[in-house]
């Protein structure tokens, strides 16, 4: 929107065309996000109690959770309020690469909304039923893969690349739309089971934006795509002030996140930044790469299967509680331990999720 504004007057005015630079408005993108994060956070938290939007506690989860019944949830309206306002104020609104990122992350924040509020009408925990919002999931993942397809404009976006190696790409064709479509909902789900303690899930997000933020910036430049001999897309870098905005958002709402949570982001948040991390990494080429730098996300995604599939096949329970941050509770460590060494975890996948950059 103002990129417009400032090439208009650039005319004019020289001193304007420096908003032309990406990263000028990546950073503006993180600075946008964050003042409004900070600016609005505390009326959304205070609305959400007014109107009663508290979270609802599993009575079989850990009892240190019954404290933190009625702690307004929802909060991720604000984060994707600042990545709106932030995204549309500072990106090239005629790059087709932003409105997909965009619409994918709204769409699936509109069907975490309304398992929020199913959770708060009926009084209880479940929300929407698996089958419903697996179908609504399924209905934006395709979508967004489809869309990604049929407007691919070089075989190189529907091509597998694999991190480490400079000449294996396996072309994939119509094979390109499952893949995305697990990617983006696979995603989408790993950070909504991984949203279970105070900050546990936003900061892992915001790491992994940020690396992609920066593999959006290089394969979007020809020469430093062609110098790292990683996949060049045309017009992918604009994406750089999308997950800027992520960031920033991201950061903005960990201040209120941070243990102990005065807000929880709620399905509306967790289901939506995990489908835009996941669709991010499907145009930047990254999703085997997405799986190392997310692999906190990866790890409690794993654990539920594990957990599921061995109470069903022989009645045993291989965790004393699955999301695996549960059963790291039930062993009694305490909840900011666990917090930051799951940071930790992250911040060591996101820098070796980064140096596929160089080792290949």
């Amino acid at each position: 929107m103002l990129l417009s504004l400032f090439n208009y007057l650039s005319q004019f005015e020289s001193a304007f065309s420096v908003f032309q630079y990406l990263t000028l408005r990546a950073i503006l993108g993180v600075l946008t996000a964050l003042v409004i994060s900070f600016l609005i956070g505390p009326l959304v938290i205070r609305k959400l109690g007014q109107y009663k939007i508290g979270q609802m506690v599993r009575d079989d989860g850990p009892q240190t959770h019954l404290t933190k019944a009625g702690t307004p949830t929802m909060g991720g309206t604000l984060i994707l309020l600042a990545v709106a306002i932030s995204t549309l104020l500072w990106s090239d609104l005629n790059n087709r690469f932003v409105w997909i990122a965009f619409g994918t992350m709204m769409l699936f924040g509109v069907i975490g909304g309304v398992d929020d509020f199913k959770k708060l009408k009926y009084g209880n925990s479940k929300g929407l039923s698996a089958k419903a919002k697996y179908f609504w999931q399924t209905v934006v993942g395709l979508g967004a893969a489809v869309t990604l397809y049929y407007l691919a404009k070089e075989p190189i976006e529907t091509t597998l690349i694999m991190p480490f190696f400079k000449t294996v790409m396996i072309p994939l064709g119509i094979g390109f739309i499952p893949l995305a479509y697990l990617v983006i909902v696979g995603s989408s789900n790993a950070v909504n089971l991984t949203d279970g303690l105070d900050g546990l899930a936003i900061l892992p997000t915001v790491l992994v934006a940020g690396a992609l933020a920066i593999f959006a910036y290089l394969s979007g430049h020809v020469y430093f795509a062609n110098y790292l001999a990683i996949p060049y897309v045309a017009g992918v870098g604009e994406v750089v002030v999308f997950c800027a905005a992520l960031v920033g958002a991201g950061l903005g709402f960990l201040w209120f996140n941070a243990y102990p949570a005065q807000v929880f982001m709620g399905d509306v948040g967790a289901l939506a930044l995990g489908a835009a991390l996941g669709v991010v990494a499907v145009m930047v080429r990254q999703e085997l790469v997405l799986f190392v730098m997310g692999g906190v996300f990866v790890m409690e995604t794993v654990s539920v299967i594990l957990q599921v599939s061995s109470y069903k096949l022989t009645g045993r329970r291989i965790f004393r509680m699955a999301p695996l941050h549960h059963h790291f509770e039930l062993k009694d460590w305490p909840e900011p331990r666990i917090i930051v060494r799951f940071w930790i975890i992250t911040v060591i996948l996101v820098l070796i999720g980064l140096a596929t950059l160089k080792l290949r």
